[in-house]
């Protein structure tokens, strides 16, 4: 059985910085695709980003492309999201997710596992 644990969310400044963490069990995630999604309340969940763990091939949604950065440490089985230059409307539960692909994908119904979540909230 696949477990996600999140963990890095808090409260910060605009501008300010974050690292998320997801920490992976129960499988061997080689040929798997890990990705972060959030959801602000009132909100869809919507794709932040994505690793594939094969390729190491990443995919942001445009509102983070250049202030988040995804990236995985295989031997630990944890992927991170760096989280720079923080707004309020980065304000939200984060969550992360994976399945067994090994295209990027953006599609919230593509992923079967997900963690629980972590909220980060942005003030101004």
């Amino acid at each position: 059985q696949v477990r996600l644990v999140e963990s890095g969310g808090g409260l910060v400044q605009a501008g300010g910085s974050l690292r998320l963490s997801c920490a992976a069990s129960g499988r061997t995630f080689n040929a798997y695709t890990m990705a972060w999604f959030r959801q602000a309340p009132g909100k869809e969940r919507e794709f932040v980003a994505a690793i594939s763990w094969n390729s190491g091939r990443t995919n942001y949604a445009d509102s983070v492309k250049g202030r988040f950065t995804i990236s995985g440490d295989n031997a630990k089985n944890t992927v991170y999201l760096q989280m720079n230059s923080l707004k309020p409307e980065d304000t939200a539960v984060y969550y992360c997710a994976a399945n067994q692909f090994l295209s990027v994908r953006f599609n919230r119904d593509d992923y079967d596992y997900w963690g629980q979540g972590t909220q980060v909230t942005v003030s101004s």
